[in-house]
């Protein structure tokens, strides 16, 4: 082979992985200069005590942090989440999953009904919030008209501290109740009928199929909604910034709304930062044990 066919052999041996270099750069940058460096210069942030306006950074060590595990204010936004989290996670997944059972039938007018519970999933949370609002509303509300019609105590859901968290996870339920119900019939509808006619010549009945085949094969489905509805649950926002703004006695006032407040009321963009990375500590320890313990009991069930 003389120089100029070893050459020409070189250039075809590297233009494979050049063309695709240069097809995915642009998409490469893009995604560092929007994911990548926010992430890195937030970090940077939280070591100091910036207000946002001012030119000059002060560097402040890990103050940010102490400040913050010291912070009775932080620990109740914490432990508010952590409310919204362990109510409004199971509840919706148990919702939807009865959901996803019920439309997994022949029924008419099923496609009709199934978009009826999608809606509100591609509804702005915006535009629900401000429907809630009405909803709630104790003199003129819905929700109080219903109650009244059956003799029920008619409370006062977003200005009362007992009940402002419920009824956002009562929203927050319906909101998203469709994206589960979506998911879970996916995974309905991937278990082949032959299981179950197999269990119902050997005499199972509704409850045993639905324990000893539905549930273990929906086990990976079950699995990937409860971590990411978890995830989801630690960043409720939307909702809580336009119902109640964090009250009645910072009775809702979770994580990401006392981030919110610190960064933009406050002006306080480090510790604001500190925040933020020690909420995404916790969702990532949370995820890990879930997979730990959750993934290796469904591996056993599967």
């Amino acid at each position: 082979m003389d120089r100029g066919s070893h050459s020409l052999y070189r250039l075809r041996r590297y233009e494979e992985p050049l063309t695709a270099w240069i097809c995915v750069l642009p998409t490469i940058l893009l995604f560092s200069l929007f994911r990548f460096y926010p992430v890195i210069y937030s970090a940077i942030l939280s070591l100091t005590d910036w207000d946002g306006i001012a030119p000059q950074k002060h560097f402040v060590g890990l103050g940010n942090y102490v400040k913050l595990f010291t912070s009775p204010e932080f620990y109740n936004s914490f432990a508010v989440t952590c409310y919204y989290t362990i109510v409004a996670v199971p509840l919706g997944m148990c919702l939807a999953l009865v959901l996803g059972l019920a439309l997994n039938r022949s029924i008419y007018g099923l496609s009709i009904y199934r978009t009826l519970y999608f809606m509100p999933v591609v509804t702005s949370t915006i535009a629900v919030s401000i429907i809630w609002l009405w909803l709630y509303e104790p003199s003129y509300g819905l929700v109080n008209y219903f109650l009244r019609m059956f003799g029920l105590p008619t409370p006062r859901w977003l200005q009362d501290p007992k009940w402002a968290m419920p009824a956002l996870i009562l929203m927050s339920t319906w909101k998203g109740l469709g994206f589960n119900m979506v998911l879970f019939l996916a995974g309905l509808q991937g278990i082949p009928n032959e299981y179950y006619e197999a269990a119902r010549i050997d005499g199972a009945g509704a409850w045993a199929c639905f324990r000893h085949i539905t549930l273990p094969l929906l086990a990976p489905t079950t699995f990937f909604i409860l971590v990411t509805s978890i995830i989801g649950s630690f960043q409720v926002f939307d909702q809580v910034f336009i119902m109640t703004s964090g009250g009645p006695m910072q009775a809702t006032d979770v994580v990401v709304f006392n981030l919110y407040r610190h960064a933009f009321e406050f002006f306080h963009f480090g510790y604001a930062s500190a925040i933020a990375y020690v909420l995404f500590a916790v969702i990532l320890i949370l995820t890990l044990i879930q997979w730990r313990v959750m993934g290796r009991s469904f591996s056993t069930i599967l």
